[in-house]
C-alpha cells in the first residue's frame, strides 16, 4: 500500500501544530500562568520549550520520515535486529486511544458551551446559575454522550477520506479561522477598558510575584507545561514525518510548530488575563476560569453573546484539531497493523471510540462512586494521569535514547535524517547534551511529575 502524503508544506505545519495546540494552551497555559507568577513564568516556559521541546519533536519527525511508518511500525523499520524498542510502539499506540477517551469528551463540552452560548442561554443566568450550569452538564450523561459522540463521528468521517482531501483540507481552514479569531479575541480584551492591570502582571517580569509562588514551583510548573504542549512521546508528531518529503530539514520545521503552538497559548493569556483584570476576577482560579469564570464576563460585556460564541469556537475549534490529528495517528497505526484500508480503519476504530468515551462521560454521575484517587478524583483524572504522567515522558524518553543511543537508531542516522533538505539543521555541538543531560532532564521530570500528582 502507497504511503500518502501531504499537499503542501502549509498542511504539514498546521496539521502538526493542530496536534500540539489542544485545550492545554488556551485552557490550562493562563491559569497555570496565573498561579505561576504571570510574565516569568512565561519566560522560563519559552527556555523549556526551546531545550526540551523542540529536539524530541525534531527527533519524532525525523523517526516517522526515515521509517515512513507510523509510530505502531517505525521501531520494526529501524531498530538493530533482535532488539526489543518496537516494544514502545505499542505503548505509544494504547497512549493515543486512552488520551482520546477523555479529550473527546472535554471537546464535547466545548461544542456543547458554543451552543448554549450562542443559544443565549447564559443571558439571564446570575454568576450561581453559570456555575450550576456547568454541574448539570456533568450530570447528566445524555448530553454528553450526545457532544461527544458528534465530536467523534465527525472526526472519523473527515479522516475517513483521502490524507489531502480530508484531514489536511479541514484543518487548514479551521487553523486558519483559529488563529484569525484568537487575534479578534485579543484586540477586543486588550483595549477592555480595566484590563490594564492584567496586561502588566502577564507581561511585565515581577520578583514578588516569584517568591509567592516559590521559584522552585514556577520552573516545575514551565517544564511541565512546556512539555506537555506539544503532546509529544505517543507518536503524535512521528506520523505527520511520514507523510512528508525530504525537502526541509526537520529542526527548522519543528521550530516552526512550536512557534504557532506558543502563540496560540500567548494570545489566549491576552485574551483572559485583561478580561479577568476588568471584572476583578482572580487570574488563578483553575480550570473553572474556562467554564465559570469566563460566562460570567462575557454576560457583562457590551454583545457578550457574541464574543462569548466566538471564544467556544475558538475551543472547539483547538480541541477538535486535535482530535483529527490523534484520530489519523490512530487510523495509520490501525492500517499498519492489519493491513486494512483507510475507510474500514476509521469505521472500526470509530465505533471502538464510542465504546471507549463512555467510562469518561460516566465518571461524573452514573460512575462518580469511582475516585481512583481519592474523594473529588474521577475516572477522566485515571486516564489523564496515565497520558500526562506516564506515557508521554516515558515515551519522550524512549525517542531521545532511541535516536541517539549505539544500539538504538544512533546519531549519526537521526542527525543525517533530520538535516535531509533546506532550512536550520541539527547543529553536532549539541549532540552531548542530546545524549546526556536531556535524558536526564526527562527522567527527573518524570519522577518529579509523579512526586507531585501523589503529594
Amino acid at each position: 500500500m502507497q504511503r500518502e502524503r501531504l499537499g503542501s508544506r502549509l498542511g504539514f505545519i498546521l496539521l502538526s501544530a493542530g496536534c500540539a495546540i489542544g485545550i492545554g494552551n488556551v485552557w490550562k497555559f493562563p491559569y497555570i500562568a496565573g498561579q505561576y507568577g504571570g510574565a516569568i513564568f512565561v519566560l522560563i516556559y519559552l527556555f523549556f520549550l526551546a531545550v526540551m521541546g523542540i529536539p524530541v519533536m525534531t527527533m519524532e519527525f525525523a523517526l516517522g520520515r526515515a521509517s515512513q511508518k507510523s509510530p505502531a511500525k517505525l521501531y520494526q523499520e529501524l531498530e538493530p535486529k533482535g532488539s526489543k524498542w518496537h516494544m514502545h510502539g505499542y505503548l505509544a499506540v494504547i497512549g493515543n486511544y486512552l488520551l482520546m477517551m477523555f479529550y473527546t469528551v472535554v471537546s464535547g463540552w466545548m461544542l456543547r458551551y458554543f451552543v448554549d452560548m450562542a443559544g443565549g442561554k447564559f443571558s439571564s443566568l446570575t454568576p450561581t446559575g453559570v456555575e450550576t450550569h456547568f454541574s448539570n452538564m456533568l450530570s447528566k450523561p445524555v448530553g454528553l454522550i450526545i457532544f461527544t459522540f458528534a465530536t467523534i463521528i465527525f472526526g472519523f468521517v473527515i479522516c475517513s477520506f483521502s490524507l489531502q482531501k480530508g484531514l489536511e483540507r479541514i484543518t487548514k481552514y479551521m487553523m486558519l479561522a483559529l488563529l484569525a479569531i484568537m487575534v479578534i479575541l485579543a484586540i477586543n480584551s486588550v483595549f477592555m477598558e480595566g484590563g490594564a492591570e492584567g496586561l502588566k502582571f502577564y507581561l511585565l517580569p515581577n520578583v514578588e510575584n516569584i517568591k509567592k509562588a516559590g521559584l522552585w514551583n514556577v520552573i516545575v510548573a514551565a517544564m511541565n507545561q512546556a512539555f506537555f504542549t506539544l503532546s509529544l512521546g505517543i507518536g503524535s508528531m512521528a506520523i505527520f514525518g511520514s507523510y512528508i518529503g525530504k525537502d526541509r530539514a526537520l529542526m527548522g520545521e519543528s521550530v516552526n510548530v512550536a512557534l504557532l503552538d506558543t502563540f496560540v497559548a500567548f494570545c489566549s493569556g491576552l485574551i483572559i488575563f485583561p478580561a479577568c483584570s476588568a471584572f476583578g476576577v482572580e487570574v488563578s482560579s483553575g480550570p473553572s476560569l474556562i467554564f465559570i469564570t469566563l460566562p460570567n464576563i462575557f454576560n457583562n460585556l457590551p454583545l457578550g453573546r457574541l464574543w462569548g460564541s466566538l471564544f467556544f469556537v475558538f475551543m472547539s475549534f483547538a480541541a477538535l484539531s486535535t482530535v483529527l490529528a490523534v484520530f489519523e495517528n490512530i487510523i495509520s497505526c490501525t492500517m499498519d497493523l492489519f493491513n486494512i484500508s483507510r475507510k474500514k480503519a476509521c469505521l472500526i476504530n470509530g465505533v471502538l471510540m464510542l465504546v471507549l468515551s463512555l467510562p469518561c462521560i460516566l465518571g461524573f454521575n452514573v460512575l462518580s462512586s469511582v475516585t481512583p484517587f481519592g474523594a473529588g478524583s474521577s475516572i477522566m483524572d485515571l486516564e489523564d494521569f496515565a497520558v500526562s504522567n506516564v506515557l508521554l515522558p516515558v515515551g519522550s524518553l524512549t525517542f531521545v535514547l532511541f535516536c541517539t543511543l549505539k544500539k538504538g537508531w544512533g546519531w549519526e542516522n537521526f542527525k543525517k535524517e533530520a538535516n535531509t533538505g533546506k532550512g536550520l539543521k541539527v547543529p553536532e555541538f549539541i549532540r552531548g547534551y542530546v545524549t546526556y543531560v536531556l535524558p536526564v532532564i526527562i527522567f527527573i521530570f518524570f519522577i518529579v511529575g509523579l512526586y507531585n500528582f501523589f503529594k
